[in-house]
């Protein structure tokens, strides 16, 4: 508006100019230059723009001040405020084929997320939603879909949890549902693993989901210089995903009928504590420590209960020039065993005593990543068991297993591996042989694996 005003005036007063000039170059043509009155009009209308641009000049004003005096959304403090209307949601999808001497795979696969059939898996189709609630809270949530062997469709609530992050002495709670901290593959998502399926032991001694449930966990953060960290929960110990515990009432385990045994007192809660640490070898090498232990009632009795213990180690080698995480060495060990105090069957077939089952096991495995996105591994798996009749359970008899993988990364975001499985079972006359190929696809923001 500023600019027209003064091209309008500046072109007015340049003919004003023009005609004055040519009046003194021809005297003879005095009729035709203007009059006073003229000069006098066109000064009026000069003035009249002049508070028409005035005018307009002063609602801009009135109108960019009011704008800054709307009031400004919402901002939460700290990292709240730029996620609370924008969560992190990933959807990754985790599938395998499957060919085995084995009929029905899962009669040998101990794990719920394994390839279960001769043919294609869905092994795990995984919503994640993560976010920061507010300066105190942060919230985490993981849906699983999955398709079982006879084509049934089922959708479940695997974690859902809220996390502190201001607690002050180094404490952390975390409340909700959620895997619990019992070694390093237990509270690991399927599509994180290293193998196409789960360590034997796992499976037994944890159950085919893995162990996980309601309840609340407390941490404590060693102030020292190496990393250590002491975990405590307290959980339900009932249902499918407390395995070992008070697992679903009127199904079998180790010959006997489960009860419907109801919690009495805190100690009928699963218990679990944890400490783990780890230390910096070398710039380029790094040990991490752990032992766990579970502890709760079991459903084969009204007074029967359960002990698990573990240990685990990892260890990882980089080298401080690596290309985006290659090459790398890791060795991953867990050992556990199980103390299981078993009911007596007195009006069943057979008859059965009050007994104590022992069982042990473990894993061990090396990774190689050799190349960038290329990486080689090898499992050894051994689960064994003492007292009642192991050797005719195929939950308790002693099994041994070698799995050799390669997985090709073409990005964080996708996966392809091939597995082979060699079991030598107890109570098989042959050994089975089984062959994976497994794929996996990640959509959308996700955070970082677990070291």
């Amino acid at each position: 508006m500023r600019f027209t005003f003064l091209f309008i005036l500046i072109s007015l007063f340049v003919c004003d100019f023009s005609k004055v000039g040519a009046q003194e170059q021809d005297p003879d043509q005095h009729q035709g230059d203007p009059t006073q009155q003229e000069l006098k009009d066109l000064k009026n209308q000069v003035d009249t723009l002049k508070s028409e641009v005035s005018g307009l000049r002063s609602k801009m004003n009135s109108a960019a001040s009011l704008s800054s005096q709307k009031p400004a959304p919402f901002q939460g403090s700290g990292a709240a405020g730029s996620s609370i209307m924008n969560p992190k949601i990933s959807l990754d999808g985790l599938f395998a084929a499957a060919a085995s001497s084995e009929p029905d795979l899962e009669n040998i696969e101990t794990g719920g997320h394994d390839p279960n059939q001769r043919g294609f898996t869905v092994q795990n189709v995984e919503l994640t939603l993560s976010s920061a609630v507010d300066p105190y809270f942060t919230g985490n949530a993981n849906i699983v879909y999955q398709i079982d062997k006879n084509g049934e469709s089922f959708v479940e609530l695997e974690e859902a949890y809220l996390t502190t992050t201001s607690l002050p002495w180094n404490l952390q709670i975390k409340a909700g549902q959620f895997f619990t901290q019992f070694g390093r593959l237990n509270p690991t998502h399927p599509h994180a693993w290293d193998f196409a399926d789960q360590p034997l032991v796992n499976g037994r001694f944890l159950g085919p989901d893995g162990l996980r449930g309601p309840g609340m966990q407390l941490s404590y953060l060693f102030p020292i210089p190496i990393y250590a960290e002491a975990i405590v929960a307290i959980q339900n110990s009932s249902g499918e995903t407390a395995f070992s515990f008070r697992n679903a009432p009127n199904e079998e385990l180790f010959g006997r009928t489960l009860i419907d045994r109801p919690v009495k007192k805190v100690t009928d809660m699963l218990i679990t504590p944890r400490l783990v640490g780890s230390v910096d070898i070398t710039e380029t090498q790094t040990v991490v420590l752990g032992i766990s232990g579970a502890f709760g009632p079991n459903a084969s009795g009204t007074d029967t209960r359960t002990a698990i213990v573990g240990a685990d180690f990892f260890y990882k080698w980089k080298p401080l020039r690596a290309e985006s995480g290659w090459p790398f060495i890791a060795w991953q060990t867990e050992v556990m065993a199980r103390r299981y105090e078993a009911g007596p069957v007195d009006d069943g077939d057979p008859l059965l005593p009050e007994e104590t089952l022992r069982d042990r096991g473990g894993y061990t495995q090396l990774l190689y990543g050799f190349t960038r996105r290329w990486v080689a591994g090898l499992r050894l798996d051994y689960v064994a068991g003492t007292g009642g009749d192991p050797a005719t359970d195929p939950l308790r008899d002693r099994r041994f297993r070698v799995s050799p993988d390669t997985t090709f990364y073409p990005s964080e975001f996708s996966k392809v591996r091939l597995q082979y499985n060699r079991d030598d079972i107890q109570s098989r006359d042959k050994v089975v042989h089984s062959v994976f190929l497994q794929w996996e696809f990640l959509i959308g923001e996700h955070g970082p694996h677990k070291f």
